[in-house]
């Protein structure tokens, strides 16, 4: 695994590659194929050394899906974050997709706190509709425009998959 900067952040994103499937591929109605990246337990993202790189006052964005939504909350405590909010995507549906029952088109960030760390600005909201990108888990660059927005520098995304300015970056993707 890639170490850790040897740097605190006021402000952590982490979209971590949570156990999942990819689905099957658009209109098969195949099976579910696997990830183009390594994914990781529960346990294993918890066991990251999260709380390392966080200010003693700090903000933490944590992406998650339905499936690992009851699971985020103890992830951000064991990094030693406060839940505080969960924050939601709407996705416009694209089709019959992964879900079972219900399609989901939803994706969730939940923000969590260490100790008192202020919001540069109040949002009115904590829901999204931000447009759905190409690839697989690719996040839209509106939510790191909220991000910076809401939350103070130094900024770190863990498990990144590109660089942003005035970010540092953190995985094997990057």
């Amino acid at each position: 695994m890639i170490p850790f900067p040897n740097k605190k952040y006021k402000t952590i994103v982490a979209d971590p590659p949570w156990k999942v499937k990819a689905g099957p591929i658009f209109n098969s109605n195949g099976k579910s194929r696997d990830l183009e990246y390594q994914t990781m337990s529960v346990d294993e993202i918890r066991a990251l050394d999260v709380s390392s790189i966080a200010e003693n006052n700090a903000h933490l964005y944590l992406w998650t899906i339905n499936k690992y939504v009851e699971d985020a909350y103890a992830v951000c405590r064991s990094w030693g974050f406060k839940p505080s909010t969960l924050l939601v995507w709407n996705k416009a549906p694209m089709g019959i997709g992964l879900g079972g029952t219900y399609v989901l088109a939803t994706e969730y960030i939940l923000f969590a706190r260490k100790g008192t760390c202020p919001a540069l600005k109040r949002l009115d909201r904590n829901w999204w509709n931000w447009k759905r990108q190409s690839r697989h888990s690719k996040k839209p660059e509106e939510f790191q425009d909220m991000v910076e927005t809401v939350s103070p520098a130094p900024r770190i995304e863990l498990f990144a998959r590109r660089e942003r300015e005035g970010w540092d970056t953190w995985g094997d993707e990057v």
